[in-house]
């Protein structure tokens, strides 16, 4: 594995997400857009679809000198930028949606400023060991940040939680 491969977002064109990753692909960039099903219903029929977890959203894994290619895909309006620079995206929060989107059905994304708050182990679960600040609690649900890609991902039992990190 090249560690000096970085994830990253980027902006698409709205409703571009899938055609840009697509696109990209073609030029052997990795990427991944995290799709999940969903219910439409027309008139006559009911059809089960994929779409986009993150709307105008894709993700790419590139070296860090590398994104001329990417910015020049037809779709792509630029990175998501922390202080003036594309914002780097942890390897473990890639991994997180993707545990997340295979262990879950219906997952809601939320945006979100990110706040500092209480430091949480998820101790029971598919996402067990992983860490994460809480960002809010309802009922019984609560939202696990992901701090550089600006998301929440809900539907983590708050009796799976643990305060403090291993």
């Amino acid at each position: 594995m090249n560690t000096d491969l970085r994830w990253y977002a980027l902006y698409t064109k709205p409703r571009w997400e899938k055609k840009v990753a697509e696109l990209l692909g073609i030029k052997q960039i990795e990427n991944y857009c995290p799709l999940q099903k969903s219910e439409r219903n027309w008139s006559d029929r009911k059809k089960i679809i994929l779409e986009p977890l993150f709307k105008s959203y894709v993700l790419v894994r590139l070296a860090p000198k590398a994104h001329i290619p990417v910015l020049q895909t037809d779709g792509v309006l630029g990175f998501v930028t922390f202080q003036g620079k594309p914002a780097v995206i942890r390897d473990e929060e890639i991994e997180i949606v993707k545990q997340f989107l295979k262990d879950y059905e219906h997952v809601q994304v939320e945006q979100i400023d990110v706040n500092v708050n209480d430091e949480v182990t998820i101790i029971n679960g598919p996402l067990m060991q992983q860490t994460g600040q809480v960002m809010e609690v309802n009922n019984r649900m609560v939202k696990v940040m992901l701090p550089s890609l600006g998301f929440a991902l809900v539907a983590i039992d708050k009796n799976n939680l643990a305060k403090g990190s291993s």
